[in-house]
């Protein structure tokens, strides 16, 4: 899309990621900034740290958090180190919550649907056995089946995106929806999960996302505030079934 079309808030915030990263590449190279960021336990430090490495998977997977709020990461973490082991997962959206979950999971499944961003990241896990990633790029339709609301996303149809869980076997004790058709992935999700096992459902405050899951009959578990990388309150959800 070029950037004429694009919305005043989203050429806002790549402005910002712009310079929060200019920012953060100058004090690094002065020495006013540490290369190691502080320990995640120390949440308004980690958080401070990582405000210049806004949109970059890659250097939040450093920062070992995914891109969720810190009290759903601290609920996530606890309950993956109860949780028996094997522990498979399957994730709607790559990313730094990729690398994050492979060091606490055993088996992860993981689509993406922008072509680039998903070759890159399949480039970075290359040799991560536990790790299959797949790239399952939208269809141009003019009536889609399961459509997306997102910004720029008019006319795709992310059907074999969100069935895309279907083509690999058993359940799963955790799924990420934290990609594109959130509604159609979660409805997919809820079905696949094993006995006990959860939904972590981000940016979960957004209207459409409340109706999905109040609509879906899971239990919802709600984790709000400071999120890695953003400057503002996000929500992050943790569901199970009810």
């Amino acid at each position: 899309m070029s950037t004429s079309g694009r919305s005043p808030l989203s050429l806002a915030k790549q402005s910002y990621a712009a310079s929060l990263k200019a920012v953060g590449r100058g004090l690094t190279k002065t020495g006013l900034a540490k290369e190691t960021p502080p320990p995640v336990e120390q949440r308004w430090r980690h958080w401070a740290h990582s405000l210049t490495k806004v949109y970059d998977s890659l250097a939040m997977a450093k920062l070992d958090v995914p891109w969720w709020t810190y009290d759903a990461i601290t609920a996530v973490d606890a309950w993956l180190s109860q949780r028996e082991r094997p522990i498979r997962v399957y994730e709607y959206g790559s990313g730094a919550s990729t690398i994050w979950l492979s060091r606490r999971a055993d088996e992860i499944h993981s689509v993406e649907h922008h072509k680039g961003f998903g070759e890159m990241m399949q480039a970075e896990l290359a040799g991560e056995e536990k790790i299959s990633l797949r790239v399952i790029e939208p269809v141009a339709s003019d009536n889609p089946v399961v459509p997306s609301q997102k910004e720029g996303h008019a006319g795709l149809d992310f059907e074999a995106y969100v069935n895309s869980i279907d083509n690999v076997d058993g359940e799963f004790d955790l799924v990420v929806v934290d990609g594109r058709a959130r509604e159609a992935c979660l409805e997919k999700a809820k079905d696949r999960l094993a006995p006990g096992g959860i939904v972590v459902f981000d940016n979960s405050r957004r209207k459409r996302y409340v109706e999905a899951i109040a609509a879906s009959g899971m239990k919802e578990t709600i984790h709000a505030g400071l999120t890695p990388t953003l400057p503002y309150p996000e929500r992050t959800s943790v569901l199970t079934k009810g």
